[in-house]
């Protein structure tokens, strides 16, 4: 599926469900794909930051990646969270989603060990020699210490299995940089509730999404509008979404948006140590931002 997939629109970051025990709630899990699916999300990353992928063990991880991509059924692309500041350890975690038929890896840079931009090059290269199935690079500084420069992910685009990257740093400049500088098959995904549409208007191909984990139809639509070059709808939709991303980061993600699911009622609040769940002005910024978005 992942050599001729066209890979874009609203992907969502899904969330890792975990019943009142703190163990995965594979049955919360699975009709979260369910419903995704029905509401028009174009594909899913399992285990990324906001699966909590941090403090799943080792087979917990694998087996959140095996659930979803049993249940997708090779409906909509799913993008397997991989990434790891051991490259050993990447290239593990890439071989078994590989295994258990992901179309794609997403492979952060480092986190904590601050490599060089020619270190991040070997690393992504070094995976990829090894992946038999397309990589895309994972970006964002504020959580890894180390920013990949567009010259670097120029560089890995040369390999023939680094597909795309998730850009979360909301830095226009340096996504047209990369948009520039890389083949013009290479997908660059924005990694930034508030930036979809700004990177759409200058070659994105998308989001991979946080709010879409509570508003997955409106995500896609948004996507969709632009698209169809109905640019107003867009913008109308790109405001209509601008409190829930505001809510969805009011704490560290994943503990709004897990609320925020919660009160959907579609699992509970409960987040892994050292995470907790949300407070109370978080919940009611939520409850505000889900209220606006069914109100208009």
């Amino acid at each position: 599926m992942s050599e001729t997939i066209n890979l874009r629109g609203s992907i969502v970051a899904i969330i890792t469900p975990f019943n009142k025990n703190g163990q995965i709630d594979e049955t919360a899990l699975r009709e979260l794909v369910e419903w995704h699916i029905a509401e028009g999300t174009d594909g899913i990353v399992p285990c990324g930051t906001t699966g909590e992928s941090a403090t799943l063990s080792h087979g917990e991880h694998d087996k959140v990646v095996e659930i979803v991509i049993e249940t997708v059924n090779r409906r909509i692309p799913v993008i397997a969270g991989a990434g790891s500041n051991s490259t050993t350890e990447a290239i593990r975690l890439t071989k078994h989603a590989a295994s258990v038929e992901a179309d794609f890896v997403l492979s952060i840079t480092p986190y904590y060990n601050k490599p060089t931009q020619n270190g991040l090059i070997a690393h992504f290269t070094r995976i990829a020699d090894e992946s038999p199935i397309p990589l895309i690079l994972y970006n964002v500084p504020g959580r890894t210490g180390v920013n990949m420069l567009p010259a670097t992910v120029a560089a890995c685009a040369k390999h023939p299995r680094i597909a795309g990257i998730k850009e979360a740093t909301a830095d226009l400049k340096q996504i047209s940089e990369i948009i520039e500088n890389t083949p013009k098959d290479f997908i660059v995904l924005s990694g930034d509730d508030f930036t979809v549409v700004p990177t759409l208007a200058i070659g994105g191909k998308g989001v991979i999404s946080v709010t879409a984990n509570i508003a997955p139809r409106l995500n896609s639509e948004m996507i969709k509008a632009w698209e169809s070059v109905d640019i107003e709808k867009a913008k109308a939709l790109h405001y209509r979404l601008l409190p829930l991303a505001r809510a969805c980061f009011n704490e560290s993600n994943p503990i709004p948006v897990k609320a925020g699911v919660s009160l959907l009622g579609k699992c509970n609040n409960k987040v892994r140590s050292p995470l907790t769940e949300a407070s109370q002005a978080t919940i009611d910024k939520m409850k505000s931002a889900i209220e606006s978005l069914n109100s208009r």
